[in-house]
């Protein structure tokens, strides 16, 4: 069998991935992921981490990494507090008052609860002009506490928000800190996107642990975007040794569906993944399953691919139904997607020089990887304005990794609490080159146009 693809198929490729929505036809939407990931390319493996712009005045790392220095007992104090409260998504009211409180006692008018969210906080310095804004997290994971480091990003948030404050009156613009909620699971992110608390942001940054310092947000690789998927069937309940052609048998649906999944992964992209498990498979053995269900996570990297894999997953799960002679009742979006992360170049770029200044070795990888990745609602921020969410190593060993608990515990020893220190300060310097260099905002604003631009989950 032969494949015919004439010009405008080819042409295809070129559509920005944010302009296409769910419903297209797989093949042309994997030639387009083909084309963005071979022609982004990122930065390349060969090339400097040197930035072309000038950035803040010189002086600014020093005096930062001054202020930054005066700070490590009190930020080292908060990332070991948090370590020892840890609390589970929409439910950090210690960790985001004790946060909150920490700021305020260096002089930050802080708004707690803010967009709506209970456990969400902003504090901002300067007066018009360009606005930057640093995100904390703050959430643990359940039975394993912090295993994937928020206290080190909410910590050194903090630290890199209270060093840039006193220079951003005589630099310009706005600074803020905007702590969410929610990042392991409900996407406080994006409902902080939706209360319009990024409306007025021009650029953002976050660090998250890991096993190694990198440019990428996950030391070696990048990040999905994830959508959940959640199905019940509804069948007809019988004795399964009498009258078991008087059943229609829910079960069997839940696993026609899971088999359907199974097959669908051999002919989907080989960053691409689907996972799933059977959350309810009746309730006795000699009777046939009246109900039954099961929870998928569809994971791609890129928006567009994300929604037509989304959309196959679906298909599947609707003709197990009919195969079966039983009902589905769909969730799709039960929490709110998180997408995958676009990060912006120019601003890695700074991010890696001030890391550089800092004595780290920060390796050169491209901002786009052929392999799959984990998930984070910081995707969702960088699909709507430029954004960066580089990787901190914090010198646990090498099988010491996020979600683990033996990570939590690597985040109160030394090497952490050294990582934090350098984090607070990269992201600051970055912040302020931001704001201090009108050429390196054009950029920036320019490769974020070229990539697609602002682009918002609409549901």
């Amino acid at each position: 069998m032969s494949l015919d693809l004439d010009a405008a198929d080819l042409r295809a490729a070129d559509v920005p991935a944010t302009e296409v929505r769910a419903g297209a036809d797989p093949l042309h939407a994997y030639l387009r992921f083909d084309a963005a990931a071979a022609s982004r390319g990122g930065i390349p493996l060969d090339a400097t981490i040197e930035s072309r712009f000038a950035g803040a005045p010189a002086g600014t790392q020093e005096r930062v990494a001054d202020a930054v220095g005066a700070l490590r007992p009190e930020l080292v104090a908060l990332a070991t507090d948090l370590y020892e409260h840890p609390e589970i998504g929409f439910e950090e009211v210690y960790s985001s008052g004790r946060i909150a409180d920490l700021l305020t006692a260096h002089g930050a008018e802080v708004e707690r609860g803010a967009y709506g969210l209970p456990t969400a906080f902003r504090a901002s310095t300067g007066v018009g002009g360009p606005h930057f804004a640093i995100i904390a997290e703050y959430d643990a994971l359940p039975g394993v506490g912090h295993a994937c480091g928020h206290n080190i990003i909410a910590a050194q948030a903090v630290g890199a928000f209270l060093a840039a404050a006193p220079l951003v009156a005589g630099i310009g613009g706005r600074l803020s800190i905007i702590g969410t909620p929610a990042e392991e699971g409900g996407a406080g992110k994006e409902l902080v996107i939706r209360a319009g608390g990024f409306d007025d942001v021009d650029a953002a940054a976050m660090v998250h642990p890991g096993g190694g310092d990198s440019v990428s947000p996950v030391y070696g690789g990048g990040t999905s975007g994830v959508r959940r998927v959640a199905v019940t069937y509804r069948g007809r309940a019988g004795h399964a040794a009498l009258s078991p052609y008087l059943g229609l048998n829910a079960l069997d649906a839940v696993v026609t569906a899971y088999q359907g999944v199974a097959q669908l992964r051999q002919h989907i992209l080989p960053v691409d993944r689907i996972h799933g498990i059977i959350t309810d498979g009746g309730a006795a053995a000699n009777v046939v399953p009246e109900r039954a269900s099961a929870e998928f996570l569809v994971r791609s990297t890129e928006v567009e691919t994300l929604n037509v894999l989304t959309d196959r997953v679906i298909d599947i799960l609707q003709a197990a139904a009919l195969s079966t002679g039983t009902r589905a009742e769909l969730d799709v979006d039960f929490e709110p997607p998180y997408l995958p992360l676009r990060p912006n170049i120019e601003l890695q770029k700074r991010w890696a020089g001030a890391l550089t200044a800092q004595g780290r070795t920060v390796p050169v990888r491209p901002a786009v990887s052929r392999q799959g990745g984990p998930s984070t609602d910081m995707g969702n921020v960088s699909q709507f304005i430029p954004a960066i969410h580089p990787a901190l190593g914090l010198g646990a060993a090498p099988d010491v990794l996020p979600h683990n608990a033996a990570f939590a515990d690597a985040t109160i020893l030394p090497p952490a609490f050294a990582a934090l220190i350098d984090g607070a300060v990269g992201l600051a310097v970055t912040a302020l080159d931001f704001l201090a260099d009108p050429a390196l905002r054009a950029a920036v604003a320019e490769e974020f146009r070229a990539a697609g631009g602002r682009y918002r989950w609409e549901g």
